[in-house]
């Protein structure tokens, strides 16, 4: 039902609005121009306007920032040629929109990893949930499968052998204190928090509710191992773009890592 869900709001997500906030152009097809790039914007919108500020210029690349709420705008204005890349998801995410919208897309490089963390108003710890508690998390099956990993790695609930990156509740093994979970929209997440015993949430909205996965989350990913750095997308056919290459070198490069340590202190990490 969760995935069913997701795949309609994919697919119908109103192309209005990326018209709106991107133009109708297709910004691909101008490679002298400047490169147009859509984020989310915290943290990546302020990553990449470091860049675009103190970067950009001195490496002879120009860039536009388009900037988006929520996680499905950003890949559908690259779809439609309205961006040339965009950076705000991890490969899982990517690989569920492709599923979704029978399309391609490339992952370029990974720039930083935002660790989700669990969250709460209610408990001090995690061993100290009440049974039958409710746990709120994202209503996308790529994060809201990351979620549930969160959960078994903290030992509040076990994963069937095999569980993907897309697990669901149906592939919850054991849940011993008869958590009730609540899928909601990952925006939604933080504002749950004063409704819900548990809200395991995104790494960039909890950054916009001030809350810090290295302080105020019971529990946060650790980032060895760990397959949900956030990156550079493009379409395949732009991969190979020298702007898009640039923007890469630049986005990995020493100047970004000081920003991002300097910036987040831990609260979003360097890949």
């Amino acid at each position: 039902m969760l995935r069913r869900k997701f795949t309609v709001a994919l697919a119908s997500i109103g192309l209005l609005a990326g018209l709106t906030a991107c133009g109708s152009s297709d910004a691909s097809s101008d490679k002298d121009g400047p490169l147009k790039v859509a984020v989310n914007p915290v943290p990546h919108g302020d990553i990449l306007k470091y860049v675009k500020d103190e970067l950009a210029g001195k490496a002879g690349l120009k860039l536009e920032i388009v900037t988006f709420d929520d996680y499905v705008q950003p890949n559908r204005a690259l779809k439609e040629h309205q961006v040339t890349a965009n950076y705000f998801q991890h490969v899982p995410f990517m690989r569920e929109f492709e599923s979704a919208q029978k399309t391609k897309l490339t992952f370029v490089a990974p720039v930083h990893l935002e660790p989700l963390g669990v969250y709460s108003r209610k408990v001090k710890d995690l061993k100290s949930v009440a049974n039958g508690a409710t746990v709120a998390l994202s209503n996308d099956p790529a994060n809201q499968g990351r979620g549930l990993k969160l959960l078994a790695d903290n030992g509040v609930i076990t994963l069937k052998p095999g569980a993907s990156t897309s697990a669901t509740e149906k592939d919850i093994a054991t849940n011993p204190k008869n958590l009730k979970f609540k899928p909601l929209k990952p925006a939604q997440l933080p504002r749950s928090l004063d409704e819900v015993d548990l809200a395991v949430i995104n790494g960039n909205y909890a950054l916009e509710a001030d809350l810090a996965p290295n302080k105020d989350a019971l529990a946060a990913e650790k980032p060895d191992g760990n397959p949900y750095a956030n990156g550079l997308v493009t379409l395949p056919g732009d991969k190979d773009d020298p702007r898009v290459k640039k923007l890469a070198d630049l986005l990995r490069g020493p100047e970004v890592k000081k920003f991002i340590q300097d910036k987040y202190k831990g609260s979003v990490i360097s890949a």
